[in-house]
């Protein structure tokens, strides 16, 4: 009858670990921040655009200010000790995008660590239960019970993308 009971119990476990409704919600989710992520670039292309006209306006200025600065010194040097040099300063155009990038977003517990944690406390009250010297049941059933978890885990993280499958 404990037997029947410790077996009943663990099952009950593994079967409560099944979440669809919150892998669904999960999969809405990553749909909606995909929509705000394309959003999002097609309006930074659109910013970037427009500051691109700008910068290209405001170096066409500054070249045209350079170009008559020389002419007018050009003009001016009639004598040598008059002269003067004008250095250019080509290449230092104060261009940065002052845009921030969006910082990665913790992902928190893998499927994999939820799956160990929750294999190795079933493991181990099952062990415990199972074997008559408790110690030693709970330390090998939750060994056992952490390694199935983790690998039960790793599957579920490679099937949502986040770790890729091996080739």
């Amino acid at each position: 009858m404990k037997r029947i009971l410790v077996v009943i119990a663990l099952s009950s476990v593994m079967f409560a670990c099944n979440n669809k409704a919150k892998e669904e919600a999960a999969l809405k989710q990553q749909e909606a921040e995909k929509q705000l992520a394309i959003k999002a670039v097609k309006d930074s292309l659109r910013l970037d655009s427009f500051k691109k006209a700008e910068v290209a306006r405001v170096e066409k200025e500054k070249e045209a200010k350079h170009q008559a600065e020389l002419a007018a010194a050009r003009r001016s040097s009639t004598s040598t000790s008059s002269r003067r040099s004008y250095a250019s300063s080509g290449g230092s155009s104060s261009s940065a995008y002052g845009g921030t990038q969006p910082t990665a977003k913790k992902k928190g517990w893998s499927d994999a660590a939820k799956g160990a944690v929750i294999g190795g406390a079933a493991g181990a009250v099952g062990g415990a239960l199972i074997d008559k010297k408790k110690g030693r049941g709970a330390i090998i059933g939750g060994l056992v019970g952490a390694g199935g978890g983790y690998l039960i885990g790793r599957g579920e993280d490679r099937k949502s993308g986040r770790v890729q499958p091996k080739n």
